[in-house]
Parts: C-alpha cells; structure tokens; sequence
C-alpha cells in the first residue's frame, strides 16, 4: 500500500529540513513525498531539489520526492494540487514545520489500513514550542454524534484513502482558515468507517495560521459556525464554545 504525504511549503527554509528527514526516517518503505510551494525565494526550492535526486550531495531519499514550484491561491489552493498529485492509496498531510512522532508512525497509519473496511485513520498530536511540548491533543474513538458537540480529531494526524477525497470533493477554497474543519466534518459525517490509533502520530509547531493573533481567532471562530450551518451539524456558535472548550484538557495534558 503507496501512501502520499504531502507538504505545502512557501520561504520554509528554516523548517522544511526536519520535515523532510522526518519522512525520510520512517521505516515503511512504500512512501511519495509530495510538494507543493508556493514559488519560494528564500532556499526552499534548492532545498527540494536534494531531496528529489537521492545521489544529490550526499543526501539519502529512500522516499520518492515529487513536487512542484508555482504562485498558487492559498493553504487550501496549494492542498488540493498535492491531492490531485497523489498516486497513493492513502492520502494525509504533514506541514512544512511540524514532524512525524516517529520513525513507526506512519507504518502504524498502515497498519490500520490493512483492514480494507476502514477509510480513515487518525491518531493524537503534540503541540511544541521549539523543543518543549505545550499541548497534547488527546483524541478517542468516533462517535458520530460527537460532532455536533465540538470533536474533531487533529486534521494533522488525519490519513483517508485516496477515494474518500475523490467522492467528497477538494477542500472548499472559499474558507481562508478553516476548510480543514470543514473537510473533516464532511469526511466524518459520511458514514465512513474509522479507526483511532491511541498514540501520538505527529508534533506540531505552535503559531499556526488560526492562532497567530486576536483576529485570526475570531476569523477562525465565524468561519467554523459557517462550516457547521454548510454541513447542516450542531446548534452553530453552541457547538462552536463546545469546541474551544475541549480545548482546555490539552493544556493540561502534556505528557
């Protein structure tokens, strides 16, 4: 079974290394690295270029690297060109600053696929601030009627079989931060059959587009209860303070 990860970059020098030596490091084999920048300055694309070639200066790519440079029209524009890239059987997305947990992760991700029924698997995540973890996100077992009180599993740790995008559609562009919510609550209110996997699959670095400041938050706020009404899930802003609530535990929840 190929699994595609796909990473989308723009001036990530500085981050993108870890990332990529991250995906280099799991021991499942069957693995395509997908791209997608945004037209870089600042030493990414360069930085790509290694890793596409396995004999370019001593870097050592077990995973197949596929990308592409080019303006594009956002985080969600640049995640439906990977999933148009994407060859594998399973699809999930690794940003361009955060890491696999890992060097089993992904071979657990596969594992849970080797029950053809299940169409999504996805697991915990660590937030980190540098080299200390300020948050654990702690996820459980789906319930579908949780979705209406606020669960959502983190969109990070989140791998689908390549059909389920191909039948529920490409991320909705209209959304400027919050088309992940969107796409899970599209993806987990359609029936599909989950699976969980109690550990943490990835670590994540804090500041993210949704919470970089006060204005972003109440953004990220508005465009979750638009994505809940266009999903016809939940009581709109009820479910939305539900949703910032369950929040709480994972700060206190760190190790």
């Amino acid at each position: 079974m190929k699994i595609s990860i796909i990473t989308i970059t723009y001036n990530s020098a500085k981050t993108l290394p870890r990332a990529l030596e991250s995906v280099q490091s799991q021991k499942y084999d069957e693995i395509e690295h997908i791209i997608v920048d945004g037209a870089s300055t600042d030493g990414t694309v360069e930085l790509i270029r290694k890793y596409s070639d396995v004999q370019s200066d001593n870097v050592q790519c077990t995973k197949k690297v596929r990308w592409v440079s080019e303006p594009d029209n956002g985080i969600y524009n640049a995640l439906n060109k990977g999933i148009a890239m994407a060859t594998g059987d399973v699809v999930g997305f690794l940003h361009s600053d955060d890491v696999l947990y890992s060097p089993d992760s992904i071979g657990q991700i596969a594992s849970a696929f080797a029950d053809e029924k299940v169409d999504v698997v996805y697991g915990d995540l660590e937030y980190r601030k540098g080299d200390k973890v300020t948050r654990r996100w702690k996820s459980n077992a789906f319930n579908p009627c949780s979705l209406k009180y606020g669960w959502m599993p983190p969109h990070p740790t989140v791998y689908v079989r390549r059909k389920v995008y191909e039948q529920v559609g490409p991320y909705d562009e209209w959304f400027r931060i919050s088309a992940d919510y969107d796409m899970i609550l599209r993806i987990f209110s359609a029936g599909y059959k989950t699976q969980y996997i109690p550990q943490v699959l990835v670590s994540m670095e804090t500041g993210g587009a949704s919470n970089k400041d006060t204005k972003a938050r109440l953004s990220k706020t508005q465009e979750d209860y638009i994505a809940l009404k266009k999903n016809h899930i939940g009581a709109g802003y009820l479910t939305v303070a539900c949703k910032q609530l369950r929040k709480v535990r994972q700060f206190l929840r760190k190790s």
